[in-house]
């Protein structure tokens, strides 16, 4: 009988002793500030993330009033958006229902900001074109060509490098048009959860998606 590393958390079968202490099995571990969950879900920690930018966004409005608002900027950037930046790049291909949370917290920030109330209009324009914030998709995706940008340019480690292979030098793949235009090689994935979310797949493909231009 096969069992998955859900199941047997879930059964609570792989506690430790450990002299006279157990240890019982987590449903989460964080690595470094990440909750991971045995699926390799993120939405444990998009509500954790969120959860805590919330109680940072109470906090801001409540002093707002005897704040500029290059302060409030300052503090908003300090307490909420560097949190929502941190490792964001998780999210690639992430089910949206993960990264309406964080984006949440980006529009409850913007209304800190600005002074404005949550059901006042002009929010698109408040974060685009006044305080110049992308959308966390779009944050996201910003993050990945970064990284890309940096393994083509040995400014990464070299295990990340290695994933970002160009189409001129793929074997058999050096006449395509594909390879003139600077496109990155990616794998095809098997498992549908996790396998577009990989870095081998998903910061190729982002990069790949950029216009022609850049």
């Amino acid at each position: 009988m096969k069992y998955t590393v859900v199941s047997l958390l879930l059964d609570r079968c792989l506690n430790m002793t450990i002299g006279t202490d157990t240890v019982a099995v987590a449903d989460a571990v964080r690595v470094l500030g990440v909750l991971f969950t045995p699926n390799l879900a993120l939405e444990k920690h998009a509500t954790s993330v969120s959860a805590k930018c919330f109680y940072q966004v109470r906090q801001l409005r409540r002093v707002r009033r005897s704040l500029d608002s290059d302060s409030a900027t300052t503090l908003v950037h300090a307490f909420v958006t560097s949190r929502i930046d941190y490792c964001n790049s998780l999210f690639a291909n992430a089910p949206k229902i993960w990264t309406d949370k964080l984006q949440g917290v980006m529009n409850a920030a913007a209304r800190i900001i600005s002074g404005t109330r949550t059901f006042d209009r002009g929010l698109t324009r408040l974060l685009h074109d006044d305080l110049h914030w992308l959308d966390i998709p779009q944050c996201i995706m910003f993050k990945l060509c970064l990284l890309v940008l940096k393994c083509l340019h040995g400014f990464a480690p070299r295990y990340l490098a290695e994933l970002c292979v160009p189409v001129a030098v793929v074997r058999g793949r050096r006449n395509l048009r594909s390879a003139t235009r600077g496109l990155l090689n990616f794998p095809r994935y098997n498992v549908t959860s996790c396998g577009r979310r990989a870095f081998s797949y998903s910061d190729p493909h982002a990069w790949n998606s950029l216009p022609e231009h850049l």
